[in-house]
């Protein structure tokens, strides 16, 4: 049973928090029906994810056994072969769409478009350079996206922006680690890796880094953010942002734990803490206008 718990990959739903955004920009987390929706978002996202995931274990089995790392996962492992582990991936995928359905028609849609672009990406689009870390980013923006569907909320175009620009900042920062880490043997164990060097990818770093820290500012203090909050104190949540980007950097260039994302925020408590000060701050300058 451990096992197929570990197929599921249960620390990487954190990335599911996106979800979160709508209801916190929106102003709903008073709101118990909104929160209540927002939770079970999380639970269909969750479960969408995790058949995402699967999928692509069982696509990526051999070169995963030559990884130090993921050739400790349930499938590449041989601890669960791929037919039951397909099987599996195939329920969870029905009973999120199912659940989505439930939820909102929106939602649905959301869930329906995710569950093409991963499989696109599972397939043929991790292959393609560039291409392989926008699909991710996708990924999570479809995330903020689902937040606001299910609660029948607009999401601001610069958050989903914001949202992009992060999530691909995490995507770079993590081929760059791997490349590091894997050295030589690295197009071994993911053969786009051979397609990246590292000042290509340091320059990457840099323009989404510039980009995402000055695309939150213009998100704060945009005319359309402070009709809809009243206030333009959120730019005082800036300072969090910035702390959180450049400690992301310090763990990415200076200890090279970058390779898996989740891990960093489970494993660093400064940017554990960072994180807490930002939401607690959004919350209370938003709730309190």
């Amino acid at each position: 049973m451990i096992e197929y718990i570990r197929l599921l990959r249960p620390r990487q739903w954190l990335k599911n928090v996106f979800i979160f955004a709508g209801l916190i920009f929106s102003r709903n987390f008073l709101h118990l029906e909104s929160v209540e929706k927002t939770i079970f978002a999380f639970i269909v996202f969750s479960l969408l994810s995790s058949s995402a995931y699967i999928l692509n274990d069982i696509i990526d089995y051999k070169e995963d056994q030559k990884h130090p790392y993921k050739s400790k996962r349930p499938i590449a492992s041989g601890k669960i072969s791929r037919a039951p582990a397909a099987l599996v991936a195939a329920v969870l995928m029905f009973l999120s769409l199912a659940g989505g359905y439930f939820l909102s028609t929106g939602l649905f849609f959301v869930c329906l478009t995710y569950g093409v672009l991963m499989l696109s990406y599972s397939a043929v689009v991790k292959r393609v350079v560039i291409l392989d870390v926008l699909f991710v980013a996708f990924g999570y923006v479809l995330r903020a996206i689902a937040g606001a569907v299910v609660i029948e909320v607009e999401i601001s175009s610069w958050l989903l922006l914001c949202t992009l620009l992060i999530a691909l900042f995490l995507a770079v920062a993590k081929r760059r680690t791997e490349i590091l880490l894997l050295g030589e043997d690295a197009s071994r164990h993911r053969r786009i890796l051979s397609q990246y060097s590292l000042p290509l990818l340091n320059q990457m770093i840099g323009v989404v880094t510039a980009a995402c820290i000055v695309a939150y500012c213009l998100y704060t203090l945009s005319p359309e953010t402070v009709a809809k909050f009243g206030t333009k104190n959120l730019i005082f949540t800036a300072p969090f942002v910035i702390y959180g980007i450049f400690r992301y950097l310090y763990i990415a260039y200076q200890k090279l734990q970058t390779d898996i994302p989740e891990r960093v925020l489970f494993n660093d408590l400064p940017l554990q803490l960072c994180l807490l000060a930002w939401i607690v701050s959004c919350i209370l300058i938003i709730a309190l206008e």
